[in-house]
């Protein structure tokens, strides 16, 4: 079955470089980094080679490098950006990638797979990527990012021009995520949300940063075209009437869903088969077993 085409990759392609030629704003895949940082500190392992896919900026490899968790970086992206020149690189794309089975250590992907239109398919390829007991560790915007944008075009749209057109990627469900990490094959999968709220003075500033992103409609439904003028300051208007503090300045969600899984081996932990436990649990809490149906004495 052909997965159904959600983003126009090539146009992705060229606003990632765009937004490298304005000069990026990086402030969410800094903190991403910072976290993988984090994260890996807690790792009692090392990782002789990692990957550093579809990251748009250096900022994941350059804490690999420095964590001292793993040796080779190997970056595997669409083309070579200006901060990621040296080293090894691998141009390709994140839904068909070019790494041998059980070849590599750890896969780390900061705010990448969430414009990926095959998301379970490059979950599988990453996981038989891994060498057994590899890690998987990826976050990307799902949940309500931009919610508060997504609405306000919503309803000036409906005002404006009788209608609704798509303006604001949808995003992946954190419990939608763990399912897919589960039918990836890996082990102990772990999803968790850092919910970032930015504010700005208007609602222009945060479409700037989107654009300093790369992060602007790649949609193939998107409406081609030009965004009407009255409908952009209609939705400035909602935006603000809205979604503004005390102090109007608005707000903009980001929810960064991190996901973690392991390739499978025979050291992990495994799940007891179900009726081989020895003990009983009313003995183990020191309790009183009440078979079914009756009531418990007061």
């Amino acid at each position: 079955m052909v997965p159904p085409l959600v983003f126009d990759r090539s146009l992705l392609a060229a606003r990632l470089a765009r937004a490298e030629a304005l000069g990026p704003a990086t402030f969410l895949i800094d903190r991403v980094a910072e976290d993988v940082a984090d994260r890996l500190a807690a790792v009692l392992r090392q990782f002789p080679l990692a990957v550093d896919l579809g990251t748009p900026t250096d900022a994941v490899r350059r804490v690999l490098t420095a964590s001292g968790k793993a040796g080779d970086v190997l970056t595997v992206d669409r083309a070579i950006g200006a901060g990621i020149q040296n080293g090894l690189h691998v141009i390709a794309d994140e839904e068909a990638l070019p790494l041998r089975d059980a070849s590599v250590d750890l896969v780390a992907s900061g705010l990448s797979l969430q414009f990926v239109n095959d998301l379970p398919g490059t979950l599988i390829q990453i996981r038989r990527a891994l060498k057994p007991d590899g890690l998987f560790m990826a976050a990307l915007l799902g949940g309500e990012t931009l919610i508060e944008l997504r609405q306000a075009f919503a309803e000036a749209e409906a005002e404006v021009e009788g209608g609704v057109s798509p303006r604001v990627a949808p995003f992946v469900d954190v419990r939608e995520l763990g399912a897919l990490l589960q039918r990836a094959g890996f082990a102990m999968p772990v999803t968790d949300v850092d919910r970032i709220i930015v504010r700005y003075e208007s609602v222009f500033g945060l479409m700037h940063d989107l654009r300093r992103m790369g992060a602007t409609n790649v949609l193939i439904e998107r409406r081609r075209r030009p965004l009407r003028r009255a409908t952009l300051l209609r939705m400035a208007e909602i935006y603000m009437n809205r979604f503004a503090d005390v102090d109007r300045r608005v707000r903009a969600t980001f929810d960064v869903v991190w996901l973690s899984g392991w390739a499978p081996h025979e050291s992990q932990q495994q799940p007891l088969r179900p009726g081989s436990a020895q003990v009983r649990l009313a003995d183990a809490l020191g309790a009183k077993e009440i078979p079914a149906g009756e009531k418990a004495e007061r």
